[in-house]
């Protein structure tokens, strides 16, 4: 599954092969939450702009249009349209960030729809049957993602619950493929490691769920809000006791510049609704730092968004065009600007791939990581 080409210092160059294909690493996950990118984007549109994995949400899908109903219309790669990897994540995040009222015991978590308020019922077994139902390539383990900062034992105990809920996921998702009507047989398994901000907590969870011998290892529960620094030791923390052939995920991060650090510290797989995000409210990566279209002085701007760009946007349109659009509120102003920063991001990922292949990362690591998350 996970081939290890070559290294960087911790930098990893490498192929991971799925049913649904092979994706080159390090790569960045096209976040299209509900089967769709935000910003009025298809499956078919991410193939002109280079995206090799789409991600989708499993709680979002759940609630609406059902699980149940993806999987009688054939699952995700049918549903959508994209025939490439998938990756669904576990609910979990979710569960925790949007319910206003939830409760947790071993079992799972009870909480609210926040569609219509209707009473969930979420646990280990309940996130790996909704996944199998939509038949993505990985599936996500369900765990908890406790806020930053967490009292030291209450983020103790969490890692050790998740850590139970990872050995149910796992044997749920053995038993769903055994069934005869099961979209994905090939299915893999991604475990997550918690722990907070604690080194060590963060390292006795990543020794643990190690031995357990996943398809991949993901760290979660970071770019919650502590500061960025944080974040970056406890990857580097993480990173010995992560196995070493198995492909590394850094979740729901991040900036271009997080993005480097982290393939610098040994990650392989990133995601992040900030391209999509941001673009959609006018600011747009470039190779020469973060652009606001709003500002009025891009009215007369004939040049493209970036002259080192070939997306299909800056090949066809001006800054003065799209800031135009951004002021009529038109919803081509989203559409255009979300291609340019997807294609941005997933060709900064090729960047670092050629890099990585000409062991010229670290110079590129150092021109750029500060650059591209300045706002010019």
């Amino acid at each position: 599954m996970f081939k290890l080409l070559k290294t960087e210092g911790s930098a990893r160059r490498g192929e991971f092969t799925t049913v649904h294909g092979t994706a080159q690493t390090p790569a960045f996950q096209n976040v299209a939450t509900c089967g769709a990118i935000k910003g009025g984007l298809s499956a078919y549109d991410l193939k002109d702009i280079n995206c090799q994995v789409q991600l989708c949400n499993t709680y979002h899908l759940h609630v609406r249009p059902g699980d149940k109903l993806i999987k009688d219309l054939g699952g995700l790669h049918k549903f959508t349209g994209w025939n490439g990897p998938i990756l669904t994540d576990s609910g979990g995040f979710q569960v925790f960030s949007l319910a206003k009222l939830r409760k947790i015991k071993e079992e799972g978590v009870t909480f609210n729809s926040h569609i219509d308020g209707k009473k969930i019922f979420m646990g280990p077994e309940e996130s790996m049957q909704i996944q199998s139902n939509l038949g993505s390539t990985i599936a996500m383990a369900f765990d908890e993602c406790v806020k930053n900062p967490a009292e030291y034992k209450y983020a103790k105990e969490s890692i050790e619950r998740t850590t139970r809920w990872l050995i149910r996921c796992k044997n749920e998702m053995d038993r769903l493929k055994q069934l005869p009507d099961t979209i994905n047989k090939d299915q893999l398994l991604f475990g997550i490691n918690q722990g907070a901000t604690y080194d060590d907590l963060r390292i006795e969870h990543m020794k643990t769920i190690a031995e357990l011998d996943l398809d991949g290892y993901a760290i979660g529960g970071l770019a919650v809000g502590e500061p960025k620094e944080d974040m970056y030791r406890i990857i580097s923390a993480v990173e010995p006791f992560a196995p070493k052939d198995k492909i590394r995920y850094l979740m729901g991060v991040g900036t271009p510049g997080n993005i480097i650090e982290g393939v610098s510290r040994g990650v392989d797989l990133f995601d992040c609704v900030m391209p999509s995000r941001n673009a959609r409210h006018g600011h747009l990566f470039t190779w020469n730092g973060i652009i606001n279209l709003n500002n009025a002085k891009y009215a007369t701007d004939d040049s493209p968004i970036d002259s080192a760009c070939d997306c299909p946007t800056c090949q066809k349109h001006s800054r003065a065009y799209l800031h135009h659009l951004f002021k009529a509120k038109e919803m081509l102003a989203m559409r255009l600007a979300v291609t340019h920063n997807l294609y941005f991001y997933n060709n900064l990922m090729q960047r670092i791939r050629d890099e990585l292949d000409n062991g010229t990362f670290e110079s590129f690591k150092n021109k750029y990581v500060d650059l591209l998350d300045t706002r010019i």
